[in-house]
């Protein structure tokens, strides 16, 4: 299959030396992008900043605004067979990029925000119903409620939910442990374990429903 993963944050700049972003490092996506990698499938991976050195043979294209991964994930998506939605998108952005650093006595005590452009909306819009949808909700409470929410606005197949409130999972860390739920209502509790063998599990859920998608489509 051609796989389309998205991986690490977004940052927001205030001014040439000041930005808005959050924790993710991009390991989990990563992880995702080399596991589809090793199993034969054709990988494109659009990451955010992150240390992290790409893996190899995958075409990593790098971006830094929010803006710059939703137009680069619909540029590619028409051509994609599953899009793995795993970047830690900023939601907000500053109204106005200064081009110098601002002082902070001239620096107001407010910053003026707007929303930024939301990719998985915009992916729900183009979608071919064949293709397979894979988004996360990190969250720190009530984070199963959050992601069926999220699950059913943003029309994924399946949602990866996972509490990053945890020092020994999320963002940062070598290991994770999540919760798969499909559109169907299924759920898969995974305990602790690497990221790599969370994105194996995540790999078997896509590569089962896409061989459910071709049966179906054999039958018609």
């Amino acid at each position: 299959m051609k796989i389309l993963v998205t991986a690490g944050p977004t940052r927001e700049h205030l001014d040439p030396v000041r930005f808005l972003s959050n924790r993710s490092t991009g390991k989990m996506g990563y992880a995702i992008a080399d596991v589809a990698r090793l199993r034969g499938h054709d990988v494109q991976l659009i990451s955010g900043p992150v240390s992290i050195s790409s893996p190899a043979s995958i075409v990593c294209s790098r971006i830094t605004t929010a803006q710059e991964m939703h137009d680069l994930v619909l540029e590619q998506l028409p051509d994609m067979d599953v899009l793995v939605m795993c970047a830690a998108v900023a939601d907000w952005r500053p109204c106005e990029v200064s081009r110098h650093k601002l002082k902070k006595n001239a620096m107001q005590s407010t910053l003026p925000l707007v929303r930024t452009a939301d990719i998985l909306e915009a992916v729900q819009r183009i979608r071919r119903p064949e293709q397979i949808i894979v988004g996360f909700a990190a969250e720190t409470h009530d984070i199963l409620s959050y992601a069926r929410d999220k699950l059913d606005r943003k029309g994924m197949d399946l949602i990866v939910a996972n509490d990053v409130s945890r020092s020994d999972a999320g963002f940062g860390a070598d290991s994770n442990a999540v919760t798969l739920i499909d559109k169907t209502g299924a759920i898969c509790e995974l305990p602790l374990q690497s990221k790599h063998e969370v994105a194996k599990k995540i790999l078997d859920w896509v590569e089962l429903h896409a061989q459910k998608i071709h049966a179906n489509a054999s039958l018609r």
